[in-house]
């Protein structure tokens, strides 16, 4: 592969000038869109000496054949074209948004002389107040059930009220006392745009107020005996407090804010976002990512920010927007949200303590639920697993389809307690059955711990059923097949060329010529072979991809998870006998110095910082240790 590109401008050629620049390939096909404050300096940084690039970035400026920019006039327009490209040529390098879900939302049609509030996924109704958007359909209609109680506007159709106002006979909801529209008779077109308005206004944010005159009308109509009126006070008193026990309370009232949780991993994000409207969550949104090259948390928020607030959108734009990183171009980004808005600033904030931040933690530990989802759908559905097989068989010249897969993963902590794991998938599917731990005595390295690790796991699939039988199992026992016993068509283990090396000694020792072996570096994901100078690279939203990712992540949980728990039971065994040494100090001592072994090696005074552990008591531990 040459150094340098054909297609690279000369550097004079390039303005410094603000603007936004497209990739094309040899089809003239938009490949990736990006802007940039100063075209010469972000254009430079993709024509650096390709074994500097990033893996990702490298594929991206090598498939594309030339490049071309627009230079605007200010960062905004920057920002406002390079949203606009995105949205017209899809290009495959940008991140790829997975939000195909149309969400219910609660709209109020203001336009209308007589307004009605129904429940719609149109978010293009003229002269409409949208509320939401709402999780769940009938979230919406449990609402509206609520708040027609307190504000009884009109809920029926236009055909229905259209016929009604022409016959003088009212709708159904207006004849069961449903609707409190000028159909029904009971209010003016003038008194029930008064009860709509309310609505809005309650809606918004400004519920004490309806709250405070409702009790107090109740309160009056009771002093003077007027029960009647009082009861319905009383009823619509309880349905406001209903509809306000339906939105949590999170932050002060005067609050008007959007939130956005974001988990991401090498290959996909999930969002999160809450819609905080009177300090109190009046929306859900979420929808998930797939990236293409490798984006930081900023940079994925800057996506993120346009794709939330686009012009189909009908969120909207508060005065503060809260997020997890503040992107580079944040100045720009408020701008931008601002002249959308069309009233007032918007600022971009990230929160660092208080309620704001206990909020933001709440949307990350959603987001981080709906992308494990994610995953978790998308792997079980079979049609993407049998092409996910298929193209790992074709990407790495298996034969066959790799049925079983089997993924090994080393853990330690600076170099004690070292363990490994080996998980088991079956026509792409977890066979946790089948899962296997290691405890590894002693290694100099990750590629030695691999070596041993691996010839220990391939013994079995050489070792005679005499030699079963011999070790004490009955001859009924090894009649019954052994799991560990079943080969792998394909053996995947953690890391680059010198963890495949080091697995590839064990096969060769072992006499397993029929298994093919990668491996799979968690940086970059590469899949590197035994007999390649360089790594196979897959297509970042490739099935086969995330299949292989996620089975290197089920190692690594697995294995993670096996060694903390031998870490906890040898710490606790060590120290058991010691008096005055309950669980609770054992466990401060074991987040103070990780392992025995650094415990053995600390001197009482040092031992003494630990919290609740004294001199005499740390004197007494320190002889524990240091006489085995």
């Amino acid at each position: 592969m040459s150094g340098t590109l054909s297609y690279r401008p000369r550097p004079g050629e390039i303005p410094t000038s603000p603007g936004v620049y497209r990739f094309r390939d040899e089809n003239a096909r938009v490949l990736y869109v990006g802007k940039a404050k100063n075209l010469r300096a972000r254009l430079s940084n993709y024509f650096a000496p390709l074994p500097s690039l990033h893996e990702r970035t490298r594929r991206m400026v090598t498939t594309a054949k030339s490049v071309e920019w627009t230079v605007v006039g200010s960062d905004i327009d920057a920002l406002q074209l390079e949203y606009t490209w995105i949205k017209e040529f899809e290009p495959p390098f940008n991140v790829k948004f997975r939000d195909d879900k149309t969400y219910p939302y609660l709209a109020v049609t203001l336009g209308d002389e007589a307004p009605r509030v129904l429940v719609t996924r149109n978010p293009r109704i003229r002269g409409a107040k949208y509320f939401g958007p709402y999780p769940k359909i009938w979230a919406v209609h449990e609402t509206i059930d609520l708040m027609i109680k307190a504000f009884p506007i009109r809920t029926c159709s236009d055909s229905s009220y259209k016929r009604a106002m022409q016959s003088g006979r009212p709708c159904f909801p207006g004849q069961i006392g449903r609707c409190g529209g000028p159909c029904s008779g009971r209010v003016t077109i003038e008194e029930h745009r008064a009860m709509v308005n309310d609505f809005v206004s309650f809606l918004n944010g400004n519920d004490k107020r309806f709250v405070t005159e409702a009790t107090k009308q109740m309160r009056e109509a009771a002093a003077v005996q007027d029960y009647e009126s009082a009861a319905r006070y009383r009823d619509r008193l309880q349905a406001l407090e209903a509809v306000l026990d339906k939105s949590a309370v999170v932050l002060k009232d005067s609050v008007d804010a959007d939130l956005f949780g974001l988990a991401h991993d090498e290959l996909s994000a999930a969002v999160q976002q809450f819609l905080v409207r009177g300090g109190r969550i009046r929306g859900v949104r979420s929808w998930t990512v797939d990236k293409e090259l490798d984006l930081s948390t900023a940079e994925l928020i800057d996506s993120v920010l346009q794709r939330a607030y686009d012009s189909g959108s009908v969120v909207d734009i508060p005065r503060e927007i809260l997020v997890p990183e503040l992107p580079d171009d944040a100045a720009e980004l408020e701008t931008w949200l601002a002249g959308i808005r069309g009233k007032g600033k918007v600022r971009l904030r990230t929160a660092q303590r208080g309620e704001k931040a206990a909020l933001m933690q709440t949307a990350e530990i959603n987001a981080k639920g709906s992308l494990m989802v994610y995953k978790t759908r998308r792997s079980a559905d079979f049609v993407a697993r049998s092409q996910a097989l298929t193209d790992i068989q074709s990407a790495i010249g298996m034969d066959v389809a790799p049925l079983r897969i089997e993924c090994f993963d080393v853990s330690h902590l600076s170099g004690t307690n070292i363990v490994a794991s080996m998980v088991v998938f079956e026509d792409g599917l977890p066979r946790k059955d089948q899962y296997r731990r290691f405890s590894i005595a002693e290694s100099t390295d990750d590629t030695e711990s691999i070596y041993q690790v691996l010839s220990r796991r391939l013994a079995y699939l050489t070792q005679p059923e005499a030699d079963a039988t011999a070790q004490g199992e009955t001859d009924e026992d090894a009649a019954k097949p052994r799991k560990f016993a079943y080969p792998p068509q394909l053996l995947i283990v953690d890391g680059g060329q010198p963890q495949v090396q080091a697995a590839r000694r064990a096969l060769q020792e072992s006499g397993q010529t029929d298994i093919q072996l990668v491996g799979m570096a968690k940086r970059l994901e590469e899949i590197w072979l035994p007999d390649s100078d360089y790594p196979v690279i897959l297509p970042r939203n490739s099935e086969a991809l995330f299949l292989l990712q996620r089975i290197r992540d089920e190692a690594h949980r697995f294995a993670i998870t096996y060694q903390r728990t031998k870490r906890r039971k040898d710490i606790s065994s060590v120290l058991a006998d010691i008096p005055g040494l309950g669980p609770a100090r054992v466990k401060a001592l074991l987040r103070h110095f990780g392992s025995v072994a650094k415990l053995r090696q600390a001197k009482p005074e040092a031992i003494t910082e630990v919290a609740g552990i004294g001199p005499a008591l740390a004197s007494a531990i320190h002889a524990q240790l240091n006489s085995r």
